[in-house]
């Protein structure tokens, strides 16, 4: 993977991937730290969408919330990070909780390239019941459960 970021002009930026996409980045009205927290979200909801798909199932109403709270000083580092999932489907609730452990502890690797420096919470509302509140994940490098491949956007 590759990005290229050139200067525009004043203080917007061009990203180009290798994929030949790109998209202008206008600090301060959206800055790289705000961009980095939007792909991670991403890359997780992504996988929200993905592993119910590969198992024949669908999400609907998905919404996820990404907090942080960075270090005071400089490099101002992500201290805290909690994860606010909300979703509908058609599944028990323990597969709903599943899916988004799959994605924080193994898939989303944003999520795993932070999880070493960075306190990750998580809570999870799940056809308008709430199955999780402010818990923490698991530490270390990931589950060992596999819920076999998945086609995401962020699976590079």
């Amino acid at each position: 993977m590759k990005v290229t970021v050139s200067h525009l002009e004043e203080m917007r930026f061009e990203a180009k991937t290798d994929k030949g996409e790109s998209f202008v980045i206008d600090c301060p009205v959206i800055s790289p730290i705000e961009y980095f927290l939007a792909g991670l979200v991403a890359c997780t909801t992504s996988d929200l969408i993905a592993i119910p798909k590969n198992q024949g199932k669908e999400v609907r109403n998905l919404s996820v919330d990404g907090e942080v709270v960075r270090n005071e000083t400089h490099p101002r580092k992500f201290n805290t990070l909690h994860l606010d999932y909300r979703f509908e489907s058609d599944v028990d609730d323990t597969t709903a909780v599943r899916w988004v452990l799959a994605s924080i502890e193994t898939y989303c690797s944003t999520i795993n390239t932070v999880r070493d420096t960075t306190k990750i919470t998580y809570s999870i509302t799940y056809n308008g019941k709430t199955l999780r509140e402010h818990e923490s994940i698991i530490s270390g490098r990931g589950s060992d459960i596999d819920f076999g491949e998945i086609d995401a956007c962020c699976s590079d």
